[in-house]
């Protein structure tokens, strides 16, 4: 097994990406067969009521999660949600599940959708600057998910 440190999480619901910020969090590829993960956050509290219902549903999620270092593209993830326990003024939520599909290089296919948008000179530095700092969901995501 090997262990990361989950720097941030978003969670995927229609076109949108929710982030939710975390007092911490750990993600553990277990290395088997299934190639399962398991991703641990803590939170505040104030999150309870959400991440519960998340649970009660049984349905599986995608969430892009920031690995290690904050200039790392999020890796998208379809989990199931197992666990949500109060600790304090916070909740831990325990989540497990698959690494979507090998991650893409984000900055390149930005670049591209600002490109065919026709944007040129400083308009495209400063909102290739911003989106990457923002992260929106990529046309071509959506593509792929729609």
């Amino acid at each position: 097994m090997k262990t990361f440190k989950m720097l941030s999480m978003g969670l995927v619901e229609n076109d949108d990406v929710t982030k939710f910020p975390l007092e911490d969090g750990i993600i553990i590829n277990q290395e088997n067969s299934h190639r399962s993960w398991v991703l641990e956050m803590l939170m505040d509290v104030a999150y309870e009521e959400k991440f519960r219902s998340l649970m009660e549903s049984g349905k599986i999620y995608d969430v892009k999660v920031v690995i290690s270092y904050p200039e790392n593209e999020p890796a998208t993830f379809e989990v199931g949600i197992y666990a949500v326990k109060q600790i304090g003024d916070h909740i831990s939520v325990l989540m497990k599940g698959t690494l979507k599909r090998a991650r893409r290089k984000y900055a390149e296919t930005l670049l591209s959708e600002l490109l065919e948008d026709g944007l040129e000179g400083e308009e495209l530095l400063e909102r290739f600057e911003s989106d990457m700092r923002s992260r929106p969901v990529l046309r071509k995501d959506e593509k792929a998910n729609g």
